[in-house]
């Protein structure tokens, strides 16, 4: 079952110029506000950026984070929330900046999510390298959040080893993912942008296998359900004024 599990895992964390078209998927947002006699709705740009953690490998795109909270602020705080999602699987730092690139985004969103490193992390990438483009990323990501730092948020990388696939090497990576983690966090916090630590949550599916997907890697649903939890109050506190 391992060697199952080893050989899907490899294939999602590494084929991330092998997988038909670029998964970069954009979901337009009106420019109006609607308002009725009873309500107003806030239409909200939410740009969402990263690798398989953001486009939700193994799981129905309704189920993952970005769209799960998006589902959550349009129910509770009277909001349109419509993401924009550039990722994809096997991204690294560099090749997530080729995509950003490309995409070209535009400086008029209200929230910028940023999740990104893993797959630096597998490949055995230096941290230097991985500040450096992470940096580079992060300050692009304040431009499309109309350079309002505030309106960007930076996400912890998950810790796979605590999944069947990564148990073979499981305190080596978690000691890796934490380094990469602390070079994010680091960066994060001179530039003064939030960050949501949603890493224990991820360590906790070596005791709750609920938590990983069938491909015995990426999260499941109900892991994203988790992560979107410690999200909200912050994204509350950016888009509910």
């Amino acid at each position: 079952m391992k060697t199952v599990y080893s050989l899907l895992a490899c294939y999602f964390l590494l084929t991330s110029n092998q997988q038909e078209g670029l998964r970069l998927t954009t979901y337009n947002l009106p420019l109006t506000t609607h308002s009725t006699a009873m309500s107003q709705t806030k239409e909200i740009h939410y740009l969402a950026l990263g690798d398989s953690y953001t486009i939700g490998e193994s799981v129905a795109r309704q189920q993952t984070f970005p769209f799960l909270l998006a589902a959550e602020l349009n129910a509770k705080n009277k909001l349109e929330v419509k993401p924009t999602v550039i990722a994809r699987t096997g991204w690294t730092t560099g090749e997530l900046q080729s995509a950003v690139d490309e995409a070209q985004p535009s400086a008029a969103y209200d929230l910028v999510t940023l999740l990104i490193g893993v797959n630096n992390q597998y490949r055995g990438m230096s941290l230097k390298q991985y500040e450096r483009e992470f940096t580079v990323l992060l300050e692009q990501a304040i431009v499309f959040a109309k350079s309002k730092k505030e309106n960007v948020i930076v996400i912890s990388i998950p810790d796979y080893g605590c999944t069947p696939y990564g148990a073979g090497s499981k305190e080596r990576i978690g000691r890796e993912i934490d380094d990469f983690n602390r070079v994010n966090k680091r960066v994060a916090s001179k530039k003064g942008i939030h960050y949501v630590d949603i890493t224990p949550i991820s360590r906790q599916a070596s005791q709750k296998s609920g938590l990983v997907a069938e491909d015995g890697l990426h999260p499941s649903a109900e892991m994203y359900r988790l992560w979107v939890e410690l999200l909200l109050p912050e994204v509350q506190h950016i888009l509910v004024k």
